[in-house]
């Protein structure tokens, strides 16, 4: 069984232009412990594809977790589904609370979500911190204390302390330069593997998503343009767009500080 089903999901708008469609008759389905990479351009519908699929916004279409009708349940009885999928937004910065400490940022969804018997907070703040490679001498500390590097850390880490089996990881990489990005991927590989997390990586940045995907969406204007082994789809786009959206995006990596014209 497949740990996310998404069947027909459409995400659509009330506009001064009329209904505009954000998302719009997307499957797949996703096993347990691979990485679904989402790419296109900006507007594509990629985060709103995930906010829909974790039932942040309202959506048609259907959605299902471990075969449970996301879509079918109360605001109130997704609640207790809120814990097994958790999200990492790309700003660390501004989704963290500048007047809360870590221990309490990473505490704070087992606070709402419960603690297992037997288990102590500061204890499970302390293991999740070792795990993401941040000192738990530094958890009370305040977010404007660590680098944007350490920041997404501290935001992984608070996904990840609730043990979640399905993560959305939206941009998680973007503010960070090469070298943190590459501590970035080695990190969510190794928790990945430790952990059996399922992603769903939300990225511009096609040499990040080509180093971590197993499976890839392109996505345009709402719809999916061209899915498949990431592997293949590196290596053979079929179509025009998701060629020209690969070739563009290495080129550029290739062509580091050109001269100004």
């Amino acid at each position: 069984m497949a740990l996310i089903d998404v069947k027909d999901l459409g995400v659509q708008f009330q506009t001064s232009d009329g209904l505009v469609y954000a998302v719009n008759g997307i499957n797949f389905a996703l096993d347990r412990g691979q990485t679904l990479g989402i790419v296109g351009e900006s507007g594509s519908g990629k985060t709103t594809l995930a906010l829909a699929i974790l039932r942040l916004i309202d959506s048609t279409g259907a959605v299902a977790f471990l075969g449970d009708d996301l879509r079918s349940r109360s605001r109130s009885a997704l609640r207790g589904l809120r814990r097994e999928m958790q999200v990492v937004f790309q700003d660390p910065y501004g989704s963290l609370s500048p007047r809360m400490t870590v221990e309490e940022i990473i505490a704070e969804g087992l606070g709402v979500h419960g603690v297992e018997p037997g288990q102590n907070r500061t204890e499970m703040v302390t293991g999740i911190m070792r795990e993401v490679g941040l000192d738990p001498a530094t958890m009370q500390r305040y977010p404007h204390e660590f680098s944007g590097g350490q920041r997404q850390r501290i935001s992984i880490a608070r996904a990840a302390v609730l043990e979640p089996n399905f993560v959305v990881l939206d941009e998680p990489t973007s503010a960070l330069d090469m070298l943190f990005q590459a501590q970035m991927v080695d990190l969510l590989r190794e928790l990945q593997r430790k952990r059996d997390l399922t992603y769903m990586f939300i990225s511009h940045d096609l040499r990040v998503v080509a180093s971590l995907a197993s499976h890839l969406i392109v996505m345009r204007h709402g719809k999916v343009v061209e899915e498949g082994p990431a592997s293949e789809l590196f290596k053979t786009p079929k179509s025009d767009y998701t060629r020209a959206l690969f070739a563009a995006a290495f080129r550029l990596e290739a062509e580091p500080g050109g001269a100004a014209s």
